[in-house]
């Protein structure tokens, strides 16, 4: 069964690796985008974010936020391309793009459709996708621990956005175990925001699409953060 997706990302972050086979002097996270949205055509999934040539800089800010809008209502998946150079932290998170597209596709909006009738959105899925530095390295984001002897996977959060910060290990009743550095480690499904790798996620796409959607048939065991 196809999915709608909409994809949130920072347009012209080159704090990533070379996509492989392109010939591209430099590489942005919309490089990634282009790439996912081609997946998506040649399956059963609909993307819902603009493309690559759609020019939306003629339009104020106003309106290309009511667009935004629009298609971000009639997605059920939330992608967020998670980039080393993806938040600013210059700015407040209220002030930049990534936050309020988030925020909206968490809420539950209702509108009056052409019947008159009025048609309440749920929840997105939510997934964000980690995309390798220039380095080709997740480390600005993930790395593995040892300190278990099942082992572990920390995440550094510091640098992401509060919403997205907010709802990872956000379950209510969470499974974890005290490691011997003192940590906590979480088990099973502990965040609402899944986090995968981009290396993994392109070559199994559907069973993390798949798995987000198991994960939002769940919501009411997460606390979601919903505001930006």
């Amino acid at each position: 069964m196809g999915h709608k997706i909409f994809i949130s990302y920072k347009y012209a972050d080159n704090q990533v690796y070379k996509l492989e086979n392109t010939y591209l002097y430099s590489t942005t996270v919309r490089n990634y985008v282009d790439n996912l949205e081609a997946k998506f055509d040649s399956s059963n999934h609909i993307y819902k974010g603009e493309s690559d040539g759609e020019d939306l800089s003629q339009f104020s800010e106003k309106t290309i936020w009511e667009k935004l809008k629009n298609r971000i209502y009639d997605s059920t998946l939330t992608i967020i391309m998670l980039s080393a150079g993806m938040r600013d932290g210059y700015k407040a998170d209220k002030d930049q793009w990534i936050p309020w597209e988030i925020s909206y596709s968490l809420k539950e909006i209702s509108r009056i459709n052409s019947a008159g009738n009025s048609i309440t959105s749920k929840t997105n899925a939510l997934l964000a996708l980690i995309l390798p530095d220039t380095n080709n390295s997740f480390s600005f984001f993930t790395s593995n621990k040892s300190c278990c002897s099942s082992g572990c996977v920390t995440y550094y959060r510091s640098n992401l956005f509060d919403i997205m910060k907010n709802n990872m290990f956000n379950q209510k009743k969470p499974s974890t175990k005290d490691c011997d550095d003192g940590s906590t480690v979480y088990y099973g499904d502990s965040s609402y925001m899944l986090c995968v790798k981009w290396n993994d996620f392109i070559n199994n796409m559907d069973t993390y699409i798949d798995k987000s959607y198991e994960i939002q048939d769940k919501m009411d065991e997460y606390i979601i953060q919903k505001e930006v």
